[in-house]
């Protein structure tokens, strides 16, 4: 929003569920210029990391919310000015305290006390006395600070009253606060436990325990907004809803084949990779307007049911450092094609930080892929509110058994992929979760090309 010429950047609203965000980085220091929509920073929230493009061109005269810093939507980050306004200065960052009102003089009680008045008012009038700058106080005799130097003087440990003051009325500034750390400040010395009214002894109160240091190779990193939103969401989860996993081997011959023959024209053509994640999503969104439990979820006291499947894909970010689900809307709608040119884009954006909140939102069924990896089973936790997750594994050449033309048993080469789905017990049933990976494997080994 505006305010007159300049430009206030606030944190935006991530979603609807998202109150507050956390600054992860500026990607412009105080004093540059940035064009409209110029990435300006990138926040973090528990749904989606992201860039925060600039509302509008100009000098980024403030920046007022520090990397690290956890704000509510809607707080105040910047103020883009424009091109030639001057650079804000340490006393506009930091707010005044608001002077005292003059108390005004009690009324004469008398003709003559009024006489006096006017005359002594006269001649303060025709004789000003010099006006001296009393120091800025707060109401319990200690030097006024505001927030700004106030935190950082609790998270460095400094008495605020031993720093040299050079603001208005000898006040410390972020300046003062910052410069006196620097050169080594003292910290500030523990303050005496008042005395209890009783002459009774009193045991002291169990000190809370203080975080542990770092040891010989150890680091230590703070919890970002993002991995606070996965342990919560995966905590809940797991406190939700009754997890069981089955998992079922799947023949891929037909898939790889089919795969073989299509990824160059689609590399070459419209720039994406048919992997075996593609065709398992193709027909898992096939699968899954048969078995509408497993796309649904539980609310309330109502088992909720859908026409439409959105499908969430679980995507690595920061090198296992975060995760993201970014969704596939109307997913059962999607030739194989569509949801590899989906997959491919919604992946990539969510890399590069460029997703929109409404993509994090709204999924009915995920599918996680750690198969890229190596791994060949595991026990994915479900994404609230749904019911299930289908995991995908590598694709390892095995020993199989088939039936020759003869009919006869007989060993053979085989792509062999395991798929596990994880699914909610409340709601669905081992039997219908079975079924769902028969029908889910029949799809995949029967792939009939014309039919995706």
């Amino acid at each position: 929003m505006a305010t007159g010429t300049a430009i206030d950047v606030v944190m935006p609203q991530m979603g609807v569920s998202v109150s507050e965000g956390t600054i992860t980085k500026w990607l412009k220091n105080e004093g540059e210029a940035i064009e409209a929509d110029e990435p300006l920073l990138e926040i973090s929230t528990d749904k989606v990391d992201t860039e925060v493009p600039s509302p509008g061109s100009g000098i980024v005269q403030q920046i007022l919310v520090q990397e690290g810093e956890t704000v509510d939507v809607g707080t105040k980050l910047a103020v883009i000015a424009p091109e030639g306004a001057p650079a804000a200065t340490e006393e506009e960052t930091e707010p005044e305290p608001e002077e005292p009102a003059a108390e005004a003089p009690p009324e004469p009680a008398t003709a003559e006390a009024a006489a006096e008045a006017d005359a002594s008012s006269s001649s303060e009038t025709s004789a000003p006395t010099p006006v001296v700058a009393a120091p800025d106080v707060s109401g319990d005799g200690k030097t006024f600070v505001s927030p700004v130097v106030a935190r950082i003087a609790a998270e460095h440990g400094v008495d605020v009253d031993a720093v040299p003051g050079t603001g208005q009325g000898g006040r410390v500034t972020k300046k003062d606060i910052l410069a006196f750390i620097e050169q080594g400040a003292p910290a500030a010395p523990p303050q005496p436990a008042e005395q209890p009214a009783k002459a009774e002894p009193q045991l002291p109160p169990a000190a809370a325990p203080a975080p542990q240091a770092a040891v010989g190779g150890e680091q230590l990193e703070p919890v970002n907004a993002m991995r606070k939103g996965i342990a919560e969401h995966m905590r809940r989860s797991l406190d939700t809803s009754a997890h069981v996993t089955s998992a079922i081997e799947v023949d891929m011959s037909k898939v790889a084949a089919i795969r073989a023959k299509l990824k160059k024209e689609y590399q070459q053509s419209y720039g994406v990779n048919p992997t075996y994640l593609i065709f398992v999503a193709r027909a898992a969104a096939e699968t899954l307007r048969e078995y509408p439990w497993i796309n649904g979820e539980i609310r309330g006291e109502q088992i909720v049911t859908r026409s439409y499947v959105n499908l969430g894909f679980a995507v690595e970010l920061q090198d296992g450092k975060g995760l993201i689900v970014p969704v596939v809307k109307n997913a059962e709608t999607l030739n194989l094609l569509g949801m590899a040119k989906a997959v491919t884009d919604i992946a990539q954006r969510a890399r590069d930080k460029k997703l929109l909140p409404d993509e994090v939102q709204g999924g009915t069924f995920t599918i996680t892929n750690p198969g890229g990896f190596g791994t060949f089973h595991g026990t994915p936790v479900i994404s609230q509110p749904q019911a299930a997750i289908l995991g995908t594994y590598a694709v390892v050449k095995r020993a199989w058994v088939i039936q020759d033309d003869m009919g006869e048993d007989v060993i053979a080469i085989r792509p062999i992929m395991n798929l596990t789905l994880t699914y909610d017990h409340r709601l669905v049933d081992g039997a219908l979760a079975g079924r769902f990976l028969r029908d889910l494997r029949e799809k995949l080994e029967t792939w009939d090309e014309s039919a995706y």
